[in-house]
């Protein structure tokens, strides 16, 4: 039977439900984690997990702390992690305080690019551009990677030419164009809420027959890729962390290396004080961030 498009492109049938040509046997992975964003997939996955209606249990699950996370996304891992919810082990692992990072860029020095966007003049015309995102790679899945790594016993050690490592990632059924195959030959990914045939949707109502709290957006608090409508929430539920978004997109207005023009955490290339955030609803505007991070920011 051909392969649909997604399973040729991914390495995953999410018809016969296996992982084609990257489907080790069973008794060769030494290391089930989850990845964990703490947005509604993974943290209905690890609950799922937690009830035994996925499985074999994962041994862990790790969440990549960017350093400026949401309060709420904070409080909601700190659930997550508290006694008698989870039966196995979360670990925090991080790159950096993102925030500091891109403070620190405006002054001039490196950073790990964020999708924020330019504005320039030529010609006397205004462009409007977007910078290309490596802050995922840097601050999510490198630290991830590493911790795998150290937890499967392959720190500085020659990586085994057949997974070793089965990592499952919270995509659900409505975000099939987000599933791509691991590039490790020691590792394999796994969807399972794809297997259950699951959508963000199904998830929410899977939470609250269960009585559970609803997750919040897993975004760092300064994504570019917000909506107006996340933007004016921020803006008018968090004071604290409005303020910091404000101060990091003046920040960086100027003096990113290798960026010409001004740079912005709006999409309308405005100062973020001064943009417009009434609902994309209100101006038919599509959401860029229609889905939560789950730990490794769309990847």
């Amino acid at each position: 039977m051909a392969l649909t498009t997604t399973a040729a492109r991914t390495g995953y049938d999410p018809a016969g439900l296996i992982t084609l040509g990257q489907n080790p046997s069973r008794d060769r992975v030494r290391l089930r984690v989850l990845s964990l964003g703490a947005g509604v997939q993974s943290t209905t996955l690890a609950l799922m997990a937690a009830h035994g209606e996925v499985g074999p249990m994962p041994d862990c699950a790790i969440f990549a702390d960017t350093g400026w996370e949401p309060r709420a996304v904070r409080e909601h891992l700190a659930w997550l992690m508290s006694p008698n919810v989870l039966p196995f082990p979360v670990h925090i692992v991080s790159a950096g305080d993102i925030r500091a990072d891109l403070l620190r860029a405006g002054g001039g020095e490196r950073w790990a690019s964020i999708p924020a966007f330019t504005r320039t003049v030529k010609r006397g015309r205004i462009e409007v551009g977007m910078i290309r995102r490596q802050c995922t790679k840097d601050y999510k899945i490198v630290p991830i990677r590493r911790k795998v790594r150290e937890l499967v016993g392959l720190t500085r050690r020659r990586s085994p030419d057949h997974p070793v490592v089965e990592q499952w990632i919270g995509i659900s059924l409505d975000e099939l164009i987000r599933m791509k195959p691991s590039f490790e030959a020691w590792q394999v990914n796994r969807w399972p809420l794809i297997e259950q045939r699951m959508s963000r949707h199904d998830c929410l109502r899977w939470l609250e027959r269960h009585d559970y709290p609803i997750p919040p957006k897993s975004a760092c608090v300064g994504c570019p890729f917000h909506s107006d409508m996340r933007w004016r929430e921020i803006r008018d539920r968090d004071p604290e962390a409005w303020a910091e978004a404000v101060e990091v997109d003046q920040a960086i207005r100027t003096g990113l290396r290798g960026i010409r023009g001004e740079v912005y955490l709006h999409r309308s290339a405005v100062p973020l004080d001064q943009a417009d955030l009434s609902t994309p609803a209100d101006r038919g505007q599509l959401d860029l961030w229609g889905n939560e991070c789950e730990g490794m920011c769309g990847v």
